[in-house]
């Protein structure tokens, strides 16, 4: 009796998981120390940013820990703003196998975001609990809410992924575009100010930004103290939904010209 069709969700799955496996060997496999620079790499900076605001500050604006209080804001903003940067990427870097049939686009494009994905909740873990030990940093972590900050970033990333996965082989100047977008992120997403220490000018503007909601949820997970209340999960989840939803349209109309221009 001749064995029946793998089903569709079965097939994906096993595309999925080659596909991540690929990466795995390619992206981190090759080079020496790959997870370890992975880990090295947000450390480093926020070890930096910590001794350096030491310097000029008796305490951080929240909490004991400087290391803990970087790290809260730069680990989610690297969480998303790589996941975007990667998932956006995901068509160039597999396009060899996109030649193959079974191989699709959203294929390639989810395997690259679970991966890393995993990736970054891995080096969030890590720094993390290694700065709590470190620093005998005792705090009561709001558990729900550490979840749903890590999530929404994640989707964040997801949905601007899918978008710039669109736009990155579609407009030639948008990857340099999206480099010069996301490098001020690091001073106007709350990472080195909170949003309740900023002027009312810059409060008026900033809110817009939507790492800053994602940051600021962050915190309210660490420090019980904190209640950030410009924190809008309206306009978070605008920003997880609206991207998403245009950047499959995209693909879904134009992926084989994509394909084509990338042959």
């Amino acid at each position: 009796m001749p064995h029946p069709a793998p089903t569709w969700p079965r097939t994906a799955l096993r595309t999925i998981a080659a596909l991540a496996m690929r990466e795995m060997s390619t992206r981190y496999g090759r080079t020496p120390g790959g997870y370890i620079w992975a880990l090295l790499q947000p450390l480093g900076m926020i070890v930096v940013l910590a001794y350096a605001f030491a310097l000029l500050q008796k305490s951080p604006a929240l909490g004991t820990s400087f290391l803990l209080f970087k790290a809260t804001g730069v680990l989610i903003l690297r969480q998303f703003t790589l996941l975007a940067d990667v998932t956006g990427r995901a068509l160039s870097f597999s396009r060899s196998l996109l030649l193959y049939p079974r191989v699709t686009w959203f294929d390639a494009v989810l395997a690259r975001f679970a991966l890393n994905l995993l990736v970054t909740l891995g080096v969030m873990v890590v720094i993390l609990s290694g700065i709590m030990v470190h620093d005998r940093v005792a705090t009561l972590i709001d558990w729900p809410v550490l979840l749903l900050a890590v999530g929404l970033t994640g989707a964040m990333g997801l949905s601007l992924g899918v978008l710039n996965a669109y736009l990155f082989h579609r407009i030639e100047l948008w990857q340099q575009a999206w480099q010069v977008l996301t490098a001020p992120l690091f001073i106007i997403s709350g990472v080195i100010l909170l949003y309740e220490d900023m002027p009312p000018a810059a409060q008026a503007v900033l809110w817009y930004n939507p790492v800053l909601h994602l940051t600021g949820l962050m915190r309210a997970a660490f420090y019980p103290v904190y209640q950030a209340d410009y924190v809008s999960f309206t306009y978070i989840g605008l920003w997880c939904l609206g991207p998403l939803v245009l950047g499959m349209m995209l693909m879904r109309l134009h992926h084989i010209a994509l394909l084509t221009r990338l042959r």
